[in-house]
């Protein structure tokens, strides 16, 4: 696996995810259905690769504390 392709990968997506949650909101479904469909994405791009997984449920989990905070959550 080229990692460094992939960091850079995560880098852009983190991007758009900044992006989409501006135009969208953190609650919004049409963003967390959008965060939902490019990590599947990602996900089959890499072949289901352990790292890239767990890289993405560690970035979903982020989201989820973000989106939790912005409501005033814990």
């Amino acid at each position: 696996m080229d990692y460094q392709k992939f960091y850079n990968e995560i880098v852009q997506w983190i991007q758009e995810v900044n992006k989409q949650a501006v135009q969208f909101g953190l609650s919004s479904n049409q963003f967390w259905d959008w965060v939902m469909q490019s990590v599947g994405q990602f996900e089959a791009r890499y072949n289901k690769n352990e790292l890239v997984i767990k890289q993405m449920v560690m970035l979903v989990e982020w989201l989820i504390d973000m989106e939790k905070r912005s409501r005033g959550g814990a």
